[in-house]
């Protein structure tokens, strides 16, 4: 297909480019100058040390520089060789390309040339295979590819480096001053101390010193979160002036009325949360709060005390959760809860009868439904309220940013409260959670005993088993859970069901037992749940499908097999399934991990119970990896920054453009700075 001139744009007119490399680079989303200087180096490598040629160590990257004295090409039948003899005063060395035979017109003997790569030993003579190397035409010459601190970029298919390190270098020369402008105004980065953006570009394409990159970095760092904070707060600004939520009346009355109804003490974190929602809730600005707390931490009685809230203001609340077992569970703990304080909660989910579906949705229409639990179900076009004042979802990543907002779309607009059972570092949540006012719930509810996790070898097996049957005797329940449904070629493994077979015939034949994983039914899945949430089922196998799953306060027992299989977060998670009662409850790690990261992630479990601080931990023992698990997007949000070891910087930029725009709470500023919106058209689009 051919493309127009137009299409092609600026780019193909830098040195090197041309047509067929700038339609590879808008494969690979840079279309401008501007684009192309921000494709930033994955890792630099220091080849600006020269090591003489009689003391060059073998076996690792090195620079050394010497004189072309001999040039051979052997025309090897399937794989002809390049082979340059280099020169220096202390000795020499010989570099061999292969499958490369131009190389043979590159090279002229009296030539300067610097190679980089490994040496080893060839025939007795030191040699240096396909080391990438550069020509010396002049002693003022600057390099390139060697001789410097080089950068190593993020290759795709058809760009190689040399090319894309010659491309850059005639970016950075040529065109810098004409496709970039510093819209940060000069008081705000003096006073931040941030270099100037031309400067840190160059800085991070043609490095001087390592010293002068981490400056270059840091000021493109500040831009990358500065940017996106900006954007945030921006659009949380206009929501909160182009939306009015209903100001709940809410008197400290109520509160002790609340919390004279609960058959428990609240704990300091829920008491801190439910003051959190009573300012917010007061307001007309509209909320949208986040609820992070830890696996049985109490959210659900926080959210009853909104449902009140609302009710009592003259309104009604929906809560929205993904899946149909948990939806029930809510249900009954809001009952508790709800009942006492003259509240009657409903359930609507697929499983609700036509005639029961018929007359709630009439009901909810009629203002005669106050609280309604539900799954998707709630987001049906027939589901209309006469006057929803309160959105709760637990898990929001479970749903799509449309059904998010389905319910949103209202007038007035409902105040909303996201529950989350997962646990993320603080500058994480500032990032995945951004538009978000945070509250954090760390406590578990008083009387929970902590549970006391053990990593075990198989051959304590019999030992915990019989420990199991004691307590199940007793009319305690227990889980197993496994990483396989089915038995694989990795016969390390232990498979769910082939197990759930052998202990049901053997070791656990005197107990009722069921098996739940991923592939089953959503309602056979779920017909299981239900069973052991009724004491119906002794033993739950099952597959990581219960990470979030029944809150059984019964279930004191859980083995985990394989266990060096899980995340350490998700360990924790599954872990969560027990310990939701008074009783004391045992989790067993059944594993053997073969790397020292595996061997430390179930010995920190052992001595962990707090969800936060494991959060830490997983990062730290996974680096990026999956840090942006909550999101539902696989590209990364920044190019260069990194919420938790750029921590600083990102609540510095975060300080600074809540000073400039406004954040998510108090007051808003009269006017937006016009630099502002041309600072965010300059910067690169995120997601």
């Amino acid at each position: 297909m051919k493309v127009s001139e137009s299409e092609l744009g600026e780019l193909r007119y830098i040195k090197g480019v041309g047509p067929k490399r700038a339609l590879l680079f808008q494969k690979i989303g840079i279309r401008s100058v501007r684009d192309l200087l921000y494709l930033f180096p994955r890792r630099y490598e220091d080849r600006s040390h020269f090591a003489p040629l009689n003391n060059l160590p073998l076996n690792e990257p090195i620079t050394c520089r010497g004189e072309v004295m001999d040039v051979k090409f052997k025309p090897i039948r399937g794989m002809p060789l390049v082979e340059v003899l280099v020169g220096d005063d202390s000795g020499t060395l010989r570099a061999v390309w292969f499958n490369q035979p131009y190389l043979k017109r590159l090279f002229l003997c009296g030539q300067q040339v610097i190679l980089y790569g490994k040496v080893e030993f060839y025939k007795k003579d030191l040699q240096m295979s396909s080391p990438e190397f550069e020509i010396v035409e002049s002693p003022e010459a600057e390099s390139i590819h060697t001789g410097r601190i080089t950068p190593i970029y993020p290759l795709t298919e058809g760009l190689f480096q040399r090319s894309l390190r010659t491309i850059l270098r005639e970016a950075v020369e040529h065109h810098l001053d004409s496709a970039i402008t510093d819209a940060l105004p000069p008081e705000l980065r003096t006073g931040l101390d941030l270099m100037t953006l031309d400067r840190a570009l160059r800085e991070m394409h043609l490095p001087s010193s390592f010293e002068e990159l981490e400056k270059a970095r840091r000021r493109i760092v500040f831009d990358e979160f500065f940017s996106f904070e900006l954007q945030i707060f921006l659009k949380v600004k206009a929501i909160r002036t182009q939306y009015q939520a209903p100001a709940f009346k809410i008197s400290p009355e109520l509160i002790l009325e609340f919390k004279r109804s609960l058959p428990f003490e609240l704990t300091k974190s829920q008491e801190k949360a439910i003051l959190d929602l009573v300012k917010d809730m007061g307001q007309t600005v509209p909320m949208n709060r986040l609820l992070q707390g830890d696996v049985g931490s109490g959210k659900t009685v926080v959210a009853a005390f909104a449902f009140l809230a609302a009710y009592r203001s003259g309104l009604q609340s929906a809560f929205l959760i993904p899946t149909e077992i948990l939806a029930e569970q809510h249900y009954r703990t809001l009952l508790k809860f709800l009942e006492p304080v003259g509240i009657r909660p409903e359930l609507l989910t697929k499983s609700t009868g036509a005639d029961k579906r018929a007359r709630l949705i009439a009901e909810l229409k009629a203002g005669k439904v106050p609280v309604v639990v539900g799954t998707h179900a709630l987001l049906q076009e027939d589901v209309q309220f006469k006057a929803l004042g309160l959105l709760v979802v637990d898990e929001q990543h479970k749903f799509g940013v449309h059904q998010r907002n389905q319910l949103l779309q209202k007038t007035p607009r409902p105040h909303q409260l996201v529950m989350t059972a997962t646990p993320i570092p603080r500058t994480l949540a500032l990032t995945v959670y951004a538009d978000l006012d945070i509250s954090v719930m760390r406590e578990l509810p008083r009387g929970r005993q902590p549970i006391k996790t053990y990593w075990i070898t198989r051959k304590k097996q019999p030992d915990i088993f019989a420990h199991m049957s004691l307590r199940i005797q007793k009319g305690e329940q227990a889980y197993i859970v496994f990483p396989l449904i089915e038995e694989t070629e990795k016969k390390d493994l232990l498979a769910a069901k082939k197990e759930f077979e052998r202990l049901r015939k053997t070791v656990f034949k005197e107990f009722r037992m069921g098996l739940v994983h991923g592939k089953l039914e959503r309602s056979e899945r779920e017909a299981i749940m239900r069973a052991f949430s009724r004491n119906e089922i002794d033993i739950l196998v099952a597959t990581s499908v219960i990470e979030v799953g029944v809150d059984q306060p019964n279930a004191t027992m859980m083995i985990i097999e394989n266990a060096e299989r899980f995340g350490l977060a998700q360990l924790h998670q599954l872990r969560g399934r027990i310990g939701r009662g008074k009783l004391g409850s045992d989790c067993f790690l059944f594993g053997e991990p073969s790397t020292d990261e595996g061997k430390m992630r179930l010995r920190l479990l052992t001595k962990l119970n707090d969800g936060f601080l494991i959060a830490d931990e997983d990062l730290k023992l996974r680096g990026q990896g999956d840090l942006w698990g909550t999101r539902q997007s696989g590209e990364p949000l920044f190019r260069v920054a990194h919420p938790i070891a750029d921590e600083a910087i990102l609540l510095q930029a975060r300080q600074e453009a809540q000073k400039w725009v406004g954040g998510i709470s108090g007051s808003l500023p009269q006017k937006i700075p016009v630099w502002i919106q041309k600072y965010l058209e300059q910067m690169p689009k995120t997601d």
